[in-house]
C-alpha cells in the first residue's frame, strides 16, 4: 500500500513538472513574440486611470472653446485677436506661452489682415517667450517640414513640433521629445515651453526622459528627407479632460481675467472645442473618448516639470515578473489543496497586478503582467483537470484494493434504492461514492476496534513505535490516575512504569539488567508476550505484556501494552501454599498420632492402658475435627450465600454468651453484659454473626487467666446521618504484643507469651471474624495492653428501615 502511494506521488510530481515546464515555456513564448501587446495596452490604460495626481497650479490653458467660438465667430480668427491676446497674457509676465495652432499661411485677404501678421509678430517679439508649432506633411514630394510663415517664425522665441505617437489601436500614449530631418532637430512643443521658461537652448537639455534610439542608429548617416525621432516618452497623464485649470479665450481677450492670473505661469493657448477636431483618444479618456491636443500638451509639460516619465521596463525584469508569478502559482498547486491553490492563484494575480501598478506609479517603469495573468488563467484549469483525472484514477484503484479486504462487519445497503441514483452520476461522483462507502467501512471498523479496546477488562494501551501512548481504554486511565499519573495519552510507556519494581529474575531477586524500554524492543517480543510480573507503588501484583502491531505491509507501526492485575491470583496462591503447609503439618500430626497409637496398641509389650489409649485417641480426633470445623466455617464466611434477616443484636450477643458460659465456668471466668435499654436492629446472617461473637468470646476465655471477668457492652452511636451499633468485648487477659497486633487477622497466626498456657488454636478464628464482618459492611478494631487485657469493638450499621 505504501509503495502504491509513493508511486502515485511520483506520478503527480512528474505531471506537475511537465505541466510547469509547458506553462513556463508558453509564458516565455508570449513574452518573446509580444503576442498580448493589445491586451497589455488595455491593462495599461486601466492602470493609468488609477494613476491620477493633482494638476499643477502653474499650468493654465486658454481654451478656444464653444463659448469663445460663439462670441467671436467661426474659426479662423483674425491674427489681430491673437496679437491682442498675447499682449493681455504677456502683461502678467508668464514664464512661457505656447500657441497650440499653426500659422503656416499668411493672411492675404486685405491690408488689415497683413497688418495682423505684423502686429502678431511684434507681440511675439515683445513677449519673447512664445513657442509656435511646426508640422510635417507629405505633399507628394516626400516628407517636408511646414513651419509658420517667416515673419512669425522669426518672431517666435522657439519653434517646436506637436506630433503625437499613436499606437496600433489609435490611442495617443507616447511622444518623441525630439524630432527632425536633414540634421535639424526640434523639441516637442511642451519641452520647448520648459526650455523657454528655464532659458535653455534647444538641444542642450540634460537628463531628458524617454527611451533613446540606439547609438548605432543615431550616429548612422541618413538619407535626405528622412524624418528622425528620439527620446520616446510614455506620457504619465495626470488626469482626464478638464483636469488642468482653463479659462475661455474670449474672457482673456476682453480683460475679464485678473491681470496677475498668468504671472509666472505656463500658458497654453489652443482649441478645446470638440468641433475643431484637434483631439485624440488617450489612456485616461474613459467614457469621454477624446482629449484635446492642448490638454495632452499640458500633461506632457506637467510631466517634464515634475520630472516624471514612463519607460518600458527592461526585458529582464519583464521576464522575471511574469515567470516568477507563474512559478509561484505552480508551486502552490503542488503544495496546497485545490481550494487554497485557487486562492493562491488569485492572490498571485492580484499581487502581480498591484506590483505592476505600483512600479508604474512610483518608479515610472511599465512591466505588463498580462502574460502572467493569462498563464495563470490557463494553468489552474489544466492542473485541476489533471488532478481531477488523477483523483478519479486513485479513488477507483484504492476502492478496488480496499474492496478486496475481508468485510468484518455487516453492511446494510439497499441496492434497489442505490442503483438508479448511481446511474445518473458522473464518473467522479461514482468514485467519490465508492470511496465514501470504503471510508464508512473503515470508520465502522475503527469504531469496532475502539469499542473492543474500551470493553477489555484489563488496562490496555496502544502506542507508537517509540512508546508514545495513542489510545488507552478506561481501565488504563483509571489505573494510572489511581497511582498519580492522570495524563496517559501522549505519555511514554517507560515513564508510566518508572515507579514500579523491576521484574523478578528467578530466585535471585530483581532483574537489574531489565529496562522498561525492553517492552518496545522487537528482540524481547517472545518474553514480553508471555508477560513479566512486577509490583506497583500500591503493592499490587501486575502482569505486564507487550506485543508488536503491524500494518497491512507487515511493517511495525506500534505496540499493544496490557496490564493484568493478578493480586488476587497471587493472594490465592499464597493462601493455597499456607493451606497446604497447614494440612501437611497441623492436620497430619493428629492423624499420624492416631496411627502410631494403633501400631503400639497391637503389641502387648507397648500397649497403653485402655483408658489412656482411648483418651489419646479422643484428643487427636477432636483436634482433627476442630481443624476441619474451622476450615468449614471460614469457607462459609468467604462464600457468596449469606442469608440476611432482621434481628436484634442484643439477642445475638446473649445467645453467644450462653454458648460460652460452660467454657467460661471451667476457668471460673465471669461474663458480664452491659446493654442499654433499647432495641438494636440489624440486618445480618444470624448464625454467622453469632459465630463471630462466640469466636471473640472463646478467644477472650482462652487468653485470660482464671478468676477474671469478660465484659460485653452494646450501645448505639449516631454519626452524621448514619446510626451505628457498637459491640465491645473486653477481657482481663494476657493481651497481644505490639509485634503481633499487625498479624492478628492473617491466616494461621497463633500468638503466645511465656506467661500464658498453650492452646490448640490454628489461627483461623480471627480470619473468619474479619471475613464475616466485611460482608456485613461492619468494621472491627481492638486495643490491647500486654498483661492487662484486650478490647474488641464491632461497629455494624443499624437497620432503621
Amino acid at each position: 500500500m505504501k509503495n502504491s502511494h509513493l508511486q502515485v506521488e511520483r506520478i503527480a510530481l512528474r505531471e506537475w513538472l511537465v505541466l510547469s515546464t509547458l506553462i513556463l515555456l508558453f509564458t516565455t513564448g508570449l513574452l518573446y513574440y509580444r503576442s498580448l501587446e493589445r491586451a497589455d495596452l488595455v491593462l495599461y490604460d486601466r492602470l493609468m486611470q488609477l494613476n491620477s495626481r493633482p494638476a499643477r497650479d502653474d499650468i493654465i490653458i486658454v481654451g478656444i472653446d464653444s463659448h469663445s467660438l460663439a462670441e467671436l465667430g467661426k474659426w479662423p480668427w483674425p491674427r489681430l485677436r491673437h496679437a491682442e491676446l498675447i499682449k493681455q497674457i504677456s502683461a502678467a509676465q508668464p514664464v512661457a506661452i505656447g500657441m497650440d495652432f499653426v500659422f503656416t499661411e499668411a493672411e492675404e485677404r486685405d491690408e488689415q489682415a497683413q497688418n495682423g501678421d505684423q502686429q502678431l509678430a511684434e507681440a511675439l517679439v515683445r513677449s519673447n517667450n512664445v513657442v509656435l508649432p511646426l508640422i510635417s506633411e507629405n505633399a507628394g514630394r516626400g516628407l517636408t517640414t511646414v513651419r509658420p510663415i517667416p515673419l512669425l517664425a522669426s518672431a517666435a522665441r522657439q519653434l517646436a513640433h506637436i506630433n503625437l505617437e499613436l499606437d496600433k489601436d489609435g490611442v495617443a500614449r507616447s511622444v518623441f521629445l525630439r524630432e527632425g530631418m536633414n540634421g535639424e532637430w526640434w523639441p516637442h512643443f511642451s519641452l520647448a515651453m520648459a526650455d523657454v521658461a528655464k532659458n535653455i537652448t534647444p538641444g542642450t537639455e540634460t537628463d531628458l526622459p524617454g527611451e533613446r534610439l540606439a547609438a548605432a542608429i543615431r550616429n548612422a548617416p541618413v538619407e535626405p528627407g528622412t524624418w528622425q525621432r528620439d527620446y520616446l516618452m510614455h506620457i504619465p497623464f495626470a488626469g482626464s479632460s478638464g483636469h488642468f485649470r482653463s479659462v475661455p479665450y474670449v474672457s482673456v481677450l476682453r480683460g475679464e481675467v485678473p491681470a496677475d492670473f498668468f504671472r509666472n505661469k505656463y500658458v497654453l493657448v489652443g482649441p478645446t472645442a470638440s468641433a475643431m477636431a484637434d483631439s485624440f483618444p488617450t489612456p485616461v479618456s474613459g467614457n469621454e473618448g477624446m482629449i484635446s491636443g492642448v490638454e495632452i500638451n499640458a500633461n506632457i509639460l506637467a510631466a517634464l516639470l515634475d520630472q516624471r516619465s514612463i519607460r518600458s521596463a527592461p526585458a529582464a525584469y519583464l521576464y522575471l515578473l511574469n515567470l516568477l508569478a507563474v512559478a509561484v502559482a505552480l508551486m502552490a498547486y503542488q503544495m496546497l489543496s485545490p481550494r487554497k491553490a485557487l486562492l493562491a492563484t488569485a492572490v498571485v494575480a492580484l499581487i502581480t497586478t498591484l506590483g505592476s501598478w505600483a512600479m508604474l506609479r512610483y518608479t515610472g517603469f511599465w512591466a505588463a503582467p498580462t502574460t502572467a495573468l493569462l498563464a495563470l488563467v490557463i494553468a489552474y484549469p489544466l492542473w485541476s483537470w489533471r488532478r481531477l483525472e488523477a483523483a478519479i484514477r486513485f479513488l477507483a484503484e484504492e476502492f478496488r484494493i480496499l474492496d478486496k479486504e475481508p468485510h468484518l462487519l455487516p453492511e446494510f445497503i439497499d441496492d434497489d434504492e442505490e442503483q438508479p441514483a448511481r446511474a445518473l452520476t458522473d464518473t467522479l461522483e461514482q468514485s467519490i461514492n465508492a470511496m465514501r462507502e470504503a471510508v464508512d467501512r473503515v470508520r465502522d471498523l475503527r469504531q469496532f476496534v475502539s469499542d473492543s479496546l474500551a470493553s477489555l477488562p484489563d488496562a490496555t494501551m496502544v502506542t507508537t513505535t517509540d512508546g508514545n501512548v495513542l489510545l488507552a481504554n478506561q481501565p488504563a486511565l483509571t489505573y494510572f490516575a489511581g497511582i498519580g499519573m492522570p495524563k496517559v495519552n501522549d505519555a511514554l510507556v517507560p515513564y508510566l512504569f518508572a515507579k514500579m519494581s523491576p521484574p523478578q529474575s528467578g530466585e535471585t531477586g530483581p532483574d537489574t539488567s531489565f529496562s522498561w524500554w525492553d517492552l518496545l524492543d522487537i528482540k524481547h517480543t517472545k518474553t514480553m508476550s508471555q508477560g513479566i510480573e512486577v509490583r506497583d507503588p500500591q503493592g499490587k501484583d501486575l502482569l505486564i505484556k507487550s506485543a508488536p502491531s503491524y500494518n497491512g505491509e507487515k511493517q511495525l507501526v506500534g505496540w499493544i501494552v496490557s496490564l493484568i492485575d493478578i493480586t488476587s491470583v497471587r493472594a490465592a496462591e499464597r493462601s493455597r501454599d499456607e493451606t497446604l503447609h497447614f494440612i501437611s503439618h497441623d492436620m497430619r500430626a493428629p492423624q499420624a498420632s492416631i496411627l502410631a497409637l494403633l501400631e503400639l496398641q497391637k503389641d502387648s509389650a507397648t500397649a497403653l492402658p485402655a483408658d489412656e489409649f482411648m483418651a489419646r485417641i479422643e484428643r487427636a480426633s477432636r483436634s482433627t475435627l476442630g481443624l476441619a470445623d474451622n476450615f468449614v466455617q471460614l469457607a462459609q464466611a468467604e462464600s457468596q450465600n449469606y442469608r440476611y434477616e432482621e434481628a436484634d443484636f442484643q439477642d445475638i450477643l446473649l445467645v453467644a454468651t450462653e454458648e460460652m458460659w460452660s467454657l467460661a465456668r471451667s476457668k471460673n471466668i465471669r461474663i458480664q453484659t452491659k446493654i442499654q435499654d433499647e432495641e438494636f436492629p440489624v440486618l445480618v446472617d444470624n448464625s454467622l454473626m453469632t459465630r463471630v461473637l462466640t469466636n471473640l468470646l472463646s478467644n477472650a476465655i482462652k487468653y485470660s487467666p482464671k478468676d477474671t471477668t469478660i465484659t460485653c457492652s452494646l450501645v448505639r452511636e449516631q454519626r452524621l446521618a448514619d446510626s451505628v451499633i457498637v459491640c465491645s468485648i473486653a477481657d482481663q487477659g494476657y493481651g497481644i504484643t505490639h509485634a503481633d497486633q499487625t498479624k492478628l487477622f492473617q491466616r494461621f497466626q497463633r500468638f503466645k507469651t511465656n506467661d500464658q498456657p498453650k492452646n490448640d488454636g490454628i489461627g483461623l478464628g480471627m480470619v473468619f471474624v474479619k471475613a464475616v464482618l466485611d460482608r456485613h459492611q461492619a468494621t472491627i478494631d481492638f486495643s490491647s495492653v500486654p498483661n492487662e487485657g484486650t478490647t474488641f469493638n464491632i461497629r455494624i450499621p443499624a437497620d432503621l428501615d
